[in-house]
């Protein structure tokens, strides 16, 4: 029988076939497009994938059909996890930097899960191959469906499987400092990097580690109580859920990171005198800017919030920066480049004829904030005008927050926070 459509292999059917679809249409687009991100998450896909139908197969009949199924129970490489904990830092790599390849370091990150491989590889040759193909011997186990390598490789399980969990642990956390870095480089970079953080990442990350503790939690019962299949099952079902999680959060993060400029390095030197991500204050506001409409920003939100003021030049800043300085805010009060949600430091240094590095020194030297916060200022200070307005008195928040030069709702709550410390909600404002 082929397939056996029971209870248990039904429900885990459909998560099966969908890793199956978006596992082969992501190496097709990767083979067309040359996408290293899709080639990577592919692969990721595939590995709960697999771990999955290899559950499904067994419950649909093929561990106990004594035939061919049976023997591909024992050959297929089912359950890859030395292939995770790499396979998900070199996603994170090829996510944040358009530029990023594998070469011989990329590879090797891989050794460990292609080895495991070659072991599957090398035991399905001598037992398949050479014991049962060339020297026509029979497979001695299981009903005559298994070969002694088979069983040999069998006592590896348990020890490979402590070391999946060793290495996804080790890679975490040196994505966790990377990822902590990154955020710096977006911050640096970007004026609204939000899309751009991939937090759904982290999640399945998290979930991933769920999956694989309670695997280990499970196979401790197993060894104590000798669990049954069926207990065993509801483990394999939520990494089913992971399944989908992948494909989502994955599609998502591979056409944010396609679309968007991203040359992260974690080794790369951070740019002198930038600040700490998160660093906030209005140190660096908007200069040029007419008193009176100032006054009238602040009576909106009352007396206890600081006026965008213009900052006088750091002692500290080199002499050739000044006149980029001088430049700079002339430059963000006659054309306001931050009315566009997409600003970028590379487009902003095009703009002021100059190099990206030189403008960041300027703006986290000369500012005393890095870029995000640098040009979310001016879009804070252009929605308090906004708020104190009675002619827009009629503006909804997003309508606001839109003409501000902010791509989102939330976006605009969370900064105006960040550098005013209270929600756009909170302000009182006029009647039309």
């Amino acid at each position: 029988m082929l397939f056996y459509f029971g209870p248990r292999s039904s429900l885990l059917l459909p998560f099966v076939v969908p890793g199956v679809v978006a596992t082969l249409w992501l190496l097709g687009r990767a083979g067309r497009r040359g996408s290293l991100p899709d080639g990577l998450l592919a692969l990721l896909l595939l590995l709960p994938t697999l771990t999955v139908s290899q559950w499904m197969l067994g419950y649909a009949g093929w561990f106990d059909s004594h035939d061919g199924h049976s023997t591909i129970m024992f050959y297929m490489p089912w359950q890859l996890g030395l292939l995770l904990g790499p396979g998900y830092y070199l996603y994170f790599r090829s996510l944040t930097n358009q530029e990023f390849r594998l070469g011989p370091r990329g590879w090797g990150h891989l050794l460990p899960g292609l080895a495991q491989v070659a072991l599957f590889a090398a035991v399905a040759l001598l037992d398949l191959g050479w014991r049962r193909g060339l020297r026509h011997e029979a497979l001695p186990d299981f009903y005559g469906t298994k070969g002694a390598a088979a069983t040999w490789r069998d006592t590896l399980f348990g020890p490979l499987n402590w070391l999946a969990v060793a290495l996804l642990v080790a890679y975490g956390l040196r994505m966790l400092a990377d990822y902590r870095r990154y955020a710096r480089y977006l911050d640096d970079n970007f004026s609204d990097p939000e899309r751009l953080r991939f937090a759904g990442l982290r999640q399945l990350l998290v979930l991933q580690a769920l999956v694989l503790a309670l695997g280990v939690v499970g196979s401790v019962l197993n060894y104590l109580f000798d669990l049954s299949y069926d207990a065993a099952w509801y483990l394999f079902a939520l990494r089913g859920v992971l399944i989908y999680g992948l494909i989502v959060v994955g599609l998502q993060a591979n056409y944010a990171a396609a679309t968007s400029p991203l040359r992260f390095e974690p080794d790369a030197a951070p740019t002198p005198g930038s600040k700490p991500a998160g660093a906030s204050g209005l140190a660096g506001a908007p200069a040029g800017e007419p008193n009176n409409e100032l006054d009238v920003a602040a009576d909106g939100l009352g007396e206890s919030q600081p006026l965008l003021v213009a900052p006088t030049a750091p002692a500290g800043l080199p002499p050739e920066l000044l006149p980029w300085r001088d430049k700079l805010l002339v430059l963000m009060a006659t054309e306001q480049p931050w009315l566009e949600p997409e600003l970028t430091l590379t487009e902003l240094a095009q703009r002021l004829r100059t190099t990206p590095n030189v403008l960041s020194k300027v703006i986290n030297a000369g500012c005393g904030q890095n870029f995000n916060d640098f040009v979310n200022t001016y879009r804070v200070h252009e929605a308090r005008r906004k708020l104190a307005d009675p002619r827009l008195a009629h503006y909804s928040l997003v309508g606001v927050a839109l003409e501000s030069g902010f791509n989102s709702k939330s976006t605009f709550n969370r900064v105006f926070k960040k550098l005013l410390g209270q929600a756009p909600s909170e302000v009182a404002r006029p009647k039309s």
